[in-house]
Order: C-alpha cells, then sequence, then structure tokens
C-alpha cells in the first residue's frame, strides 16, 4: 500500500510539472509571468482554480474531522463567505484596477505613506508564513504518518521533498503556472472527498439521504448555535465568514494576485461571484464527509484516533477512516491531500515573493536580469523559512488546525483590516511612523482580552476577535495626529 501510494504521489507530481510546461510555452516571459501572468488569465480558470487554492489541506482534513465536536456549525461562516466576496467584488478590485496594482499593498504607501505600505506587507508576510506553513505542514504530516513513517524516513524528508517540488514548478513561471496547476490541483480534492462518500454509503449500505437523516437525529447536521456567549454563536460565525473573506482574501496579495491576472475589472469581478456561490456547494459536500465518517465510526465500532490527551483528534479522523476503509480511499485521500497542499502552497510561494520584491526591494521593471536574479534568491528564501516552520512545529500538532490558523488571521489580518477601512472609508490622513506601532498595539491588546475575556467578563472571543482588532486599529488611527487632510482618496 505504502509503495502504491508513492507511486501515485510521483504521477501526479509528473502531472504538474507537465502543467507547468505547457503553461510556459506561450505568452509572457520572466517577471512579467511570474508577477503578472500577463494579465490575460480566464476568468472560469481563475474562479474554479480558487477553490482549491482557498479550501487547502486543513478544509479537507480538518472540516469533515471537526463535524464531531461542533457539527454543522462552520456552515454560517461559509455563508459569511458569500458577503465577503460580495465586498470584495464592488469595493476592492475596482481600487486594485484603478490603480494598476502588482502588489496591493503599493495602495498604503500612496494613500498614508511607505511605512504604512511595509507594515501592511510585513503583517502579510508573518500571516502567510505562518498560516500556509501549518496548511503544508498538515500534508507532509499525512505523507509521514501513513507512508514514510512505516520506511523509518525521518519526518523532515517529506518536508524537505514537498517544499522542493514546490519551488522547482513555481520558479520560472509563477502566478502564471499556480493559475493552472489550481484547476487541476481543484478537479482532485474534489474528487477525493466525492469518491470518499461515496465509497462510505455503499459500505454502509446508505443513500445520502439516508446519510442526513440518521446524522440529522443524532444532531450532527445542526448548523445554527443558539448560543450568544458560545464561540461558535451563528452570527459570530457569519460576521467572521463575510470579514475573514475580506481580509484573508480581498486584503491578501495571494488570493488577490490571482484575481488580479484577469484581462478586465469585469472579469475579475464575474470570477469572485462564481467562486462565492461554489464555496457553498463545496464546503456542503465536505461536511456530508464529515457526517459519514461520523457513520462509519459509530456502525462499524471504527476507533476514533486519540491524541495525547485522550480526546479524538479531529484532523485523523480522515486519514484513519480512508485508509482503513480501502486501497482506493487510501489513494483517493492522499491524491487529494497532496492536491490541497500544492494548491495553497505554491500561489502563497509566490505571493510572498512578490510583495517582499515589490513592498521593500522596490521593483519597476527598470532592469529585468537583476530584478530576474534577486526575485530568484527571494523566493528560494521563502522556501526554506517554510520547510523551517513545518519541521519546528511538528511537536505542536494537537488539535484541529483549522482552529489554529483561523486564530492566527484574527491577530494578523486584524491590523489590515483596520488600515484600508480608514484609507477608504476617510479622507484623513495619519501620522505615518506611528502606523508601525499601531499594528503591533492592536493584536497585543486584542490577545489578552481573548486571553482573559471569559473570567473577566464570562464571554468568549471566537473569529470576531478579527473584528475587534480591526476596530481597535481604526479607532488608533483616527487618534494618531493627522498632518494633512487628503482631498483625492485614491
Amino acid at each position: 500500500m505504502e509503495l502504491t501510494i508513492l507511486l501515485c504521489f510521483a504521477a501526479y507530481t509528473l502531472l504538474l510539472f507537465l502543467v507547468m510546461w505547457l503553461t510556459n510555452r506561450r505568452g509572457a516571459k520572466g517577471n512579467e509571468a511570474f508577477f503578472r501572468a500577463g494579465r490575460k488569465s480566464p476568468w472560469p480558470v481563475v474562479a474554479y482554480g480558487m477553490i482549491g487554492a482557498s479550501l487547502s489541506g486543513v478544509t479537507f482534513m480538518s472540516v469533515p474531522g471537526d463535524v464531531l465536536a461542533n457539527k454543522w456549525f462552520y456552515l454560517p461562516m461559509v455563508l459569511g463567505y458569500v458577503l465577503g466576496y460580495a465586498t470584495i467584488a464592488l469595493i476592492l478590485l475596482p481600487l486594485y484596477y484603478r490603480l494598476n496594482l502588482t502588489s496591493i499593498y503599493t495602495y498604503l504607501s500612496q494613500r498614508f505613506g511607505l511605512r504604512s505600505e511595509k507594515t501592511g506587507a510585513l503583517f502579510f508576510i508573518i500571516s502567510r508564513l505562518l498560516g500556509s506553513a501549518l496548511r503544508m505542514y498538515l500534508v507532509v504530516f499525512v505523507l509521514y504518518e501513513f507512508v514514510f513513517k512505516y520506511w523509518g524516513v525521518p519526518f523532515w524528508v517529506p518536508a524537505v521533498v514537498f517544499i522542493a517540488i514546490i519551488l522547482l514548478y513555481t520558479f520560472a513561471g509563477g502566478i502564471k503556472t499556480v493559475v493552472w496547476t489550481d484547476t487541476l490541483q481543484t478537479t482532485f480534492l474534489l474528487l477525493a472527498a466525492a469518491a470518499t462518500v461515496i465509497a462510505i454509503l455503499n459500505t454502509l449500505d446508505m443513500s445520502l439521504g439516508d446519510l442526513l437523516r440518521v446524522s440529522s437525529a443524532e444532531g450532527y447536521t445542526q448548523i445554527f448555535n443558539t448560543d450568544p456567549m458560545a464561540p461558535k454563536f451563528w452570527l459570530k460565525q457569519l460576521l467572521a465568514g463575510m470579514f475573514i473573506t475580506i481580509t484573508m482574501t480581498g486584503l491578501d496579495q495571494d488570493m488577490m494576485q490571482k484575481n488580479l491576472t484577469c484581462k478586465t475589472l469585469r472579469d475579475a469581478q464575474k470570477n469572485v461571484m462564481t467562486s462565492s456561490l461554489l464555496f457553498i456547494v463545496v464546503n456542503f459536500l465536505f461536511l456530508c464527509l464529515g457526517a459519514a465518517l461520523i457513520a462509519y465510526a459509530n456502525q462499524t465500532g471504527f476507533e476514533l484516533p486519540l491524541g495525547a490527551n485522550g480526546n479524538v483528534v479531529g484532523d485523523k479522523i480522515f486519514p484513519s477512516i480512508a485508509f482503513s476503509l480501502s486501497g482506493f480511499t487510501a489513494v483517493c485521500f492522499v491524491l487529494g491531500i497532496v492536491a490541497a497542499g500544492y494548491s495553497s502552497a505554491d500561489g502563497t510561494l509566490t505571493a510572498l515573493t512578490t510583495t517582499f520584491c515589490y513592498d521593500f526591494l522596490k521593483f519597476r521593471g527598470t532592469d529585468e536580469k537583476r530584478e530576474l536574479r534577486i526575485r530568484r534568491l527571494v523566493h528560494i528564501a521563502f522556501a526554506f523559512i517554510f520547510l523551517l516552520i513545518i519541521i519546528a512545529f511538528r511537536p505542536f500538532h494537537n488539535d484541529s488546525l483549522i482552529t489554529t490558523i483561523f486564530d492566527v488571521a484574527g491577530f494578523t489580518y486584524g491590523p489590515l483590516l483596520g488600515l484600508y477601512t480608514f484609507g477608504l472609508f476617510t479622507k484623513r490622513s495619519v501620522n505615518d511612523r506611528l502606523v508601525p506601532y499601531i499594528a503591533i498595539l492592536s493584536p497585543v491588546i486584542c490577545y489578552v482580552l481573548k486571553r482573559f475575556s471569559p473570567s473577566w467578563f464570562g464571554y468568549a472571543f471566537g473569529f470576531e476577535i478579527l473584528l475587534l482588532n480591526g476596530l481597535i486599529t481604526f479607532l488608533l488611527l483616527l487618534m494618531a495626529k493627522p498632518r494633512k487632510t487628503i482631498t483625492n482618496n485614491p
């Protein structure tokens, strides 16, 4: 079985390199292809590929696994995604296209000053380094636990292999390659989830309707948590989904760089709104998968995997059942998780390189050869940092990673939310020198509140900490003494 999985992994990787070769044969070359794909990407291709890029290996494993502990409380957050994408399409995309941006954080320089631009870019880099490294870690973790571990191979070996592959196929084409490889990866991710659901239903001799009725009777398909004090109260989830989308997509260079490769603003808007509706269908599939996994465990007596603390580890439920069910479901799972991992990592690595080159090194396309050489070195450096984070996180993986990743986003994207809201909806300037300190102070205040609010106020913050973080940043910017009034808001 281990050899079969390894061969499937190798075959899929070769398929990715074939797509890379085909996409780089024509059109834009060099830095233009790497950063902007010549702005000729067909919007349906971008929309479909964004599904895999947004879901990642965390959704693939953690959302189904989280159904056991949190039912379908994730669905209101998905509905909030639609509101977030509408905001991106109507407010942010017109701004980015009007200013002809390559790095979206250049807007902060035009609006506030150079320190604000670098602050926004730095918070994106920190957030994406941590968030995407954890997503990649999950893929490496699965390959290690179910393949390499049995051969006595150290954990760092599959980590190095995985990062090296991503580095190689994004090295030349960058975002031009990523747009097309994401379509392949989205396909495999969805096929793997659907095939597993079908395999479980066939094993249990159930239809999808039977599964939903059984799961509903056991309470696992409950969608709305009606306790206002609970972290997953439905209104919190809805608002969190909306603002997580605005920040983690609309204010995120990784996701917006794909959108900005579309030919026109109208194409980019169609791409975003189409993606938002597809996310509802796709996440419903993953929640059904979670219900199917629980039904399988309950009806067959399958022992769910436990952690060191004696609790069920949600991230291990899907792989444990997939590998025990059949060789077919094991292969489907590996292809799905690898596709999800590649999809979330390749675009991130490209976006980090873009942000650093444009916002810190100030690339302007005046010296193509020099900038090409520097861009390649930056790309390699970020790949190495990813590798270090993946290896360092290994001892700390004891819970569902989707909660960890959203916690990281709440603290790191909050200042971006505050900065862009202030820039878009006020005409005031700020003291640019104070912006870095404000962006640090706000997450610190939020961390203290999140840590102690249950004992201080009897209230536990969930993902809405992101909103509070953005609000505090906005208020601190409002309090910072402006140097002048801006009459033309970019």
